[in-house]
């Protein structure tokens, strides 16, 4: 594997990540507009992507080439890890940040909710049933795999929980702007207190 990472602060960083299954290109700005340049090969993975970014106003730039003639396991699961790697880039040492996040998203008949709390020790809560296992062009129980990538390479804790909702687009879709929304709550510069590490410890990491 050949990776290659280069943060600049504030609070953007570049990652690329070459193996033989995928490459994959990330930059993003944690305090930009929500513009987005998605290539990831999987449609619906691009359009769910547009939505994440939109949503956390993070600009994205992500270009993945991957085996998707074998499926999009690979490629999907490998967005997540270097998305996840250039969030923790950018975040550096967390200071200033309000840490948590959290949202209730309302998307047609399905009613998503997310938390994240930026502390360094990985974990995800997934449940989140699908009626379906594809939408569009992509499986369903791929979103698990890539909101597990994301938590564990960003060193965040994240649930994600459906209330309710059965179509498959809506539940997805749902998921992403729920997760966007707590994640913009989460890496917001708290204007109290910007220059402090918000842990009794001092600290925010494994």
């Amino acid at each position: 594997m050949d990776r290659h990472m280069q943060t600049v602060f504030p609070r953007r960083a570049e990652v690329t990540r070459n193996t033989a299954e995928t490459r994959i290109h990330v930059a993003l700005d944690l305090d930009g507009r929500g513009d987005a340049e998605i290539a990831s090969g999987i449609g619906f993975l691009d359009h769910m992507l547009h939505a994440l970014s939109r949503h956390s106003l993070i600009d994205l730039r992500l270009h993945a080439e991957g085996d998707l003639h074998i499926d999009g396991h690979h490629t999907t699961e490998d967005c997540g890890i270097v998305l996840g790697q250039a969030l923790r880039a950018a975040l550096g040492e967390k200071r200033g940040i309000v840490r948590y996040g959290h949202a209730v998203i309302p998307m047609d008949e399905a009613l998503a909710e997310a938390a994240i709390d930026i502390s360094g020790r990985p974990f995800l809560v997934w449940q989140v049933p699908f009626a379906h296992s594809k939408v569009g062009d992509m499986d369903t129980e791929l979103f698990e795999e890539f909101f597990r990538a994301l938590a564990m390479h960003a060193g965040i804790a994240l649930h994600v929980v459906l209330r309710h909702g059965h179509n498959a687009h809506h539940v997805a879709e749902g998921c992403f702007k729920a997760v966007a929304r707590a994640l913009r709550a989460a890496v917001e510069l708290d204007p109290r207190m910007p220059q402090a590490i918000p842990s009794t410890k001092g600290v925010l990491e494994a």
